[in-house]
């Protein structure tokens, strides 16, 4: 089972490198992401009522992310099922393969931070808002173009551990089940986890839940930047190191602040610190002792060592999955 699930994971890394989620696809089916998220909204409607006690929406907001949790990885494991029962083994195992492509995301996250460089190289501080804003939560209208650099490279950082590295390694553990129990869980936390008045109570389970699901994850993608920087000129593996150490802990995510401290340290910058969501100011430890004052081309930096991490990323993956058939 681990060997088969290794396999699937190292395969969908390499379709997903080479085709990523084509845009007509998403425009005639959408996307698993959106599927679940259609299902967290349709949860959060009927279990969500705000009527009830803070601990009565909190004890709905746990059955809520049973219920998620059971229906999309029945769905995963009867899928998996199916297509390995109904064709061949190998035209099985492509179909599947193809399937869990979808999941991980490293493809459109390069493009994604790419457009912020892109933005703010051709159109000025407007342009890098206006992309940034595609890929975090806070309020741009309120950054400079320094601010707007900053939060692309924290967004690259953070979302390589959640986006991409998450859920091949619970592909990993748990084959195409492992990896939509994932994706469905960090999906309700971006969703419902959040502390507003209606889902302080209710995303309670979902933020949790996602923070206990993301500790692996979030160390091995710190320790993918620090190889990486390691073999990038110009780039230090030793203030990464240093940034881990002394920051990650700090940051009010138990599972963020490693990622980002790696970057923060290896590109010499100072991430992370106070930000606004909305119009409420979010205090925050700062990652990284380096210069706040980050540019276009620290997020083009920030982009050359996030494609390096992720050949240390495949290569591990590559070589754990050959270990473990010559071993069985």
């Amino acid at each position: 089972m681990l060997t088969a699930s290794l396999i699937l994971a190292a395969a969908a890394l390499l379709c997903e490198a080479l085709f990523g989620y084509p845009q007509a696809l998403y425009r005639a089916i959408g996307h698993p992401v959106t599927w679940i998220g259609a299902l967290i909204r349709r949860l959060d409607g009927v279990f969500n009522r705000e009527g009830d006690s803070f601990s009565a929406r909190k004890l709905a907001g746990c059955l809520a992310l049973a219920l998620l949790l059971a229906i999309t990885g029945g769905v995963a494991l009867a899928l998996q099922g199916a297509l390995q029962g109904m064709l061949t083994d190998w035209a099985g195992f492509i179909a599947l393969a193809l399937l869990a492509a979808s999941l991980p995301a490293q493809r459109s996250l390069h493009e994604h931070v790419a457009d912020v460089a892109q933005g703010l190289e051709t159109q000025g501080l407007e342009g890098g808002r206006r992309a940034v804003s595609m890929i975090v939560g806070r309020n741009v209208a309120v950054l400079d173009e320094a601010g707007v650099a900053r939060a692309a490279i924290e967004s690259l950082a953070e979302n390589f551990s959640d986006g991409v590295v998450a859920p091949l390694f619970w592909m990993a553990v748990g084959g195409l089940p492992g990896a939509v129990l994932y994706k469905a869980a960090n999906t309700a936390d971006s969703m419902i986890g959040h502390r507003t008045k209606r889902h302080e109570a209710f995303g309670w389970a979902a933020a949790r839940f996602d923070d206990l699901v993301n500790l692996p994850a979030s160390r091995l993608t710190a320790l993918f930047l620090l190889i990486a920087a390691s073999l990038s000129p110009g780039l230090s593996a030793r203030e990464a190191a240093r940034a881990i150490w002394r920051d990650a802990s700090g940051h009010r995510s138990p599972n963020a602040g490693w990622p980002e401290a790696a970057m923060a340290g290896a590109l010499g910058l100072k991430l992370a610190g106070p930000r606004v969501y909305g119009t409420e100011l979010t205090q925050d430890a700062f990652m990284g002792s380096g210069r706040a004052e980050a540019t276009a081309a620290d997020i083009r930096k920030a982009l050359r060592l996030y494609r390096r991490a992720l050949v240390v990323q495949a290569l591990a993956l590559f070589a754990l999955a050959a270990l473990v058939i010559w071993r069985g």
